[in-house]
């Protein structure tokens, strides 16, 4: 007897996870694959944190830790907020979490009654809206483009608004397009969520990986914001599964009973190797592969638009460039498929990423060396014939 549950009829595979496997399965052949497709960094976890999880586990600290995760991490990620954003954030409202998505987790079955709605940016993470309908959730896409650099607006949120939305969430920097919202649009965001008596929430997991300028927290936008972060992609822990979030006062005793039920604790050896994300000589390793990704970006952006693929957002952080391929194919699912097959270029359809023309989009992670991006180009001009 086959019955799942009736939400599972609109939960979507995640695509780029399947085109992910198929690209592996190639590599066993013996095809030569450059993975441009999944959204994680080419680089190894920086030594201290690999040390710092070795000798905890050594010496036997592999226990379960408390729900919200170890006091003195927590302690860690509230210095890490004044260090670098100048805001006071007490340790008491930061839970560290399994991964990023275990935050979403959380705080979507705090927040989320059957029905209610959420609004979310369109194209953007396909996790997001999937994690809300399983908590009978419904996602509700905001279109955005060009004209608004791919973020909403607050004129679009109000508008948007009805007696059934519960919040809204935002990401900065943004996947799949590497966009930043500003201070003042952030605090502009709050504030009509505030009007509506909703939620706001923010996922920053990118941060860290900004190339003009430092993305600004939206910590600093008020104590009722809900901030979600993560150890995976500036810390290049993403096997590790470990994130945090910043939870509104009020709230933090109903995350804590789910995170006591729904996981227990996070991995108390990720959490210890945590600990030393956060040292002067860590940083240093990450500023330095910062600087070597705003490297590729720039190789890479006006390579891909020489062969005709625009690039229509400004991709200010995370390491993605979301391509418009209309020019050269009318179906990026299709497009991706055969590039994989055809050229070993793997790389995500915007069919991921939400209903706002995805047919049209195709993003590309430069998240592999300048040379084997060079060899990426060198195959699409030959397949576009460029």
């Amino acid at each position: 007897m086959y019955r799942p549950a009736a939400r599972l009829a609109e939960i979507e595979p995640f695509h780029v996870v399947e085109l992910f496997t198929r690209a592996h399965q190639l590599q066993a052949e013996g095809r030569d694959i450059i993975h441009m497709e999944v959204g994680e960094p080419d680089f190894p976890t920086p030594e201290p944190i690999a040390q710092a999880a070795t000798a905890a586990i050594a010496s036997g600290k592999t226990l379960y830790t408390q729900a919200f995760g170890m006091p003195e991490l927590r302690a860690a990620i509230s210095g890490f907020y004044r260090q670098r954003y100048g805001v006071d954030v007490p340790a008491s409202r930061i839970a560290v979490t399994n991964g990023a998505s275990g935050a979403l987790n959380l705080a979507f079955a705090c927040l989320t009654n059957p029905g209610d709605e959420w609004l979310l940016a369109d194209p953007g993470y396909p996790c997001n809206r999937h994690i809300l309908r399983t908590y009978e959730g419904r996602p509700v896409a905001l279109p955005v483009g060009p004209d608004s650099n791919f973020q909403p607006t607050a004129a679009q949120v109000d508008a948007a608004w009805t007696a059934k939305t519960a919040g809204l969430l935002v990401a900065s920097p943004a996947n799949p397009t590497g966009t930043l919202l500003s201070q003042p649009e952030i605090t502009a965001l709050a504030d009509v969520c505030r009007n509506h008596d909703g939620h706001f929430m923010v996922d920053e997991i990118y941060h860290g990986l900004t190339y003009e300028t430092d993305a600004p927290t939206a910590c600093a936008a008020g104590d009722d914001v809900w901030v979600i972060n993560s150890f995976s992609k500036y810390f290049q822990m993403t096997g590790w599964r470990l994130g945090w979030m910043v939870i509104p006062e009020a709230y933090l005793r109903d995350v804590e009973k789910l995170a006591q039920n729904l996981v227990l604790c996070p991995s108390t050896p990720a959490q210890n190797a945590a600990l030393a994300a956060f040292a002067p000589e860590t940083i240093a390793i990450l500023e330095e592969r910062r600087n070597e990704f705003r490297r590729r970006r720039d190789f890479l952006a006006p390579a891909l638009e020489a062969i005709g693929l625009r690039v229509t957002a400004r991709p200010e952080g995370a390491f993605y460039l979301y391509c418009d391929c209309s020019a050269l194919a009318n179906d990026s699912f299709a497009l991706a498929r055969d590039l994989l097959e055809k050229t070993g270029v793997a790389a995500t359809p915007g069919l991921d990423f939400g209903s706002n023309e995805p047919e049209k989009h195709i993003r590309f992670a430069y998240t592999t060396r300048i040379d084997r991006l060079a060899e990426a180009v060198e195959r699409l001009r030959r397949y576009f014939g460029r």
